[in-house]
């Protein structure tokens, strides 16, 4: 029946979430040009409310919760399970007051409306996996901009989506270095859980009547402490929670 149900509603759904990347492209352009960053950011925000709550042409439902709420007068680095491309929407509105930044790969920095123009403009980090040094660069010139500004920081550790919803283990390279370029930061485990279902039969059809969430987990402090361990209680703390 979820199949079914894609079939028909899937060709609405991506009309409507491309209609908004396109519209939300321009006001990017003019919110930044026009009246600054703060302007732009606020642009972001709605553009991924509308892109988040899309969803609900699916019959998608659509949860967060808040276990743990995190103190906005530091930097945050949210380590997220990853599995689709709509785990971002939720993370930027739900978060949307810790100013998230991502790191992401410089593919997406470049033909897609709306998403590439923010990633570019937005301060993310924007790596390239087959440049190493260019990438722990990038990694580094976030860090210090969160610890600068007291933002936050959004890193998916498995560095790749989970497809089929089981997780891989969570890479120290990342967080390591984001650590060492702010040091005060909090480490603030989300775990993303379900998004993968709507990918199930792949890009068409879209699987309707989905069940999704966002749980922001209890943050892990990280000064004097082995780099591997904090990773790892990241980690088990998101399969606690998936499981």
């Amino acid at each position: 029946m979820k199949k079914i149900l894609g079939y028909i509603l899937t060709p609405l759904f991506y009309l409507v979430f491309g209609s908004f990347l396109g519209i939300f492209h321009i006001v990017q352009i003019i919110a930044l040009k026009v009246f600054g960053k703060k302007a732009h950011k606020k642009s972001v925000d709605v553009l991924n409310f509308f892109l988040l709550y899309s969803l609900t042409i699916l019959g998608t439902r659509i949860k967060v919760k808040f276990k743990f709420t995190p103190p906005n007068d530091r930097p945050i680095i949210f380590a997220a399970n990853h599995q689709s491309m709509f785990d971002i929407p939720g993370i930027i509105w739900f978060l949307r007051k810790y100013y998230p930044k991502f790191v992401s790969k410089i593919e997406l920095g470049k033909g897609i409306p709306s998403i590439s123009y923010n990633l570019r403009n937005s301060g993310a980090a924007l790596i390239n996996r087959k440049d190493s040094k260019q990438a722990l660069t990038e990694i580094a010139k976030l860090g210090k901009l969160v610890a600068q500004h007291n933002y936050s920081v959004v890193i998916f550790p498995e560095g790749t989506r989970s497809k089929n919803g089981q997780m891989k283990n969570f890479a120290v390279g990342g967080l390591n270095i984001l650590l060492k370029k702010a040091p005060n930061a909090l480490i603030v485990p989300v775990a993303i859980k379900n998004n993968w279902r709507i990918h199930r039969f792949g890009k068409f059809p879209l699987s309707a009547g989905e069940s999704v969430s966002w749980t922001v987990l209890k943050g892990i402090e990280s000064q004097g402490r082995n780099i591997e361990e904090i990773v790892l209680e990241a980690e088990q703390a998101v399969r606690a929670e998936l499981a």
